[in-house]
C-alpha cells in the first residue's frame, strides 16, 4: 500500500487501530470526529463497471445522488467476494490506495479540506491521509453523494 501511495505522490500514515463496536467508539479511539472516518464502498454499475464511493462515517450513500453524478440508472453493492477479488481487500478494509483495480472514485464533498482516517487493507489498521491529496491523486469526482445517517435510519 505504501508503494502504491508513493507512486501517486500521496503521503499516507498507517497505524494500528483497536477493534471498536461503533463508529463513535472508533472515532474516540483514533482521537477524531466520526465524520473524519471515511468508508470506501465498492459500487457496481452495469456489466463489469465498478466505482469507489468515499463516504464520511456519519453519513450514508445516497443512491439517487450517486446515480445522478455517475450518470447511470442502476447501482448496487456487489457481493463481498467480488469486492475482495477486484480490490484485494475485505469489506471494512477497502481503500482505493493499492487496490488491484483502479476504478473511478467519487468522493463526498464533505471530505474536502480534512485529514481523514480510512481502511488500510487489513483488519486492525487504519490509514490517515489528507483528503484533498487523496482526491487529487485519484482524480476523484467531488459531489454531494450522501445523506445523514439519521435520515436513512428514520431517526
Amino acid at each position: 500500500m505504501e508503494e502504491a501511495a508513493r507512486e501517486r505522490g500521496l503521503e499516507i500514515e498507517v497505524r494500528e487501530s483497536p477493534k471498536a463496536s461503533s463508529l463513535e467508539e472508533a472515532a474516540a479511539l483514533r482521537g477524531i470526529e466520526p465524520s473524519d472516518i471515511v468508508k470506501t464502498l465498492v459500487v457496481k454499475g452495469k456489466g463489469e463497471q465498478y466505482y469507489f464511493a468515499l463516504v464520511p462515517g456519519d453519513r450514508a450513500i445516497s443512491w439517487g445522488k450517486l446515480r445522478s453524478v455517475v450518470g447511470v440508472n442502476k447501482l448496487r453493492l456487489p457481493e463481498p467476494e467480488l469486492a475482495l477479488q477486484a480490490t484485494g481487500y475485505e469489506r471494512g478494509t477497502i481503500v482505493p490506495v493499492g487496490s488491484h483495480t483502479a476504478w473511478p472514485v467519487y468522493a463526498d464533498e464533505r471530505m474536502v479540506g480534512k485529514r481523514v482516517s480510512m481502511g488500510a487493507g487489513a483488519r486492525g489498521y487504519a490509514l490517515y491521509v489528507d483528503a484533498d491529496a487523496l482526491i487529487a491523486a485519484y482524480g476523484a469526482t467531488i459531489a454531494d453523494i450522501t445523506d445523514p445517517i439519521e435520515e436513512i435510519r428514520g431517526a
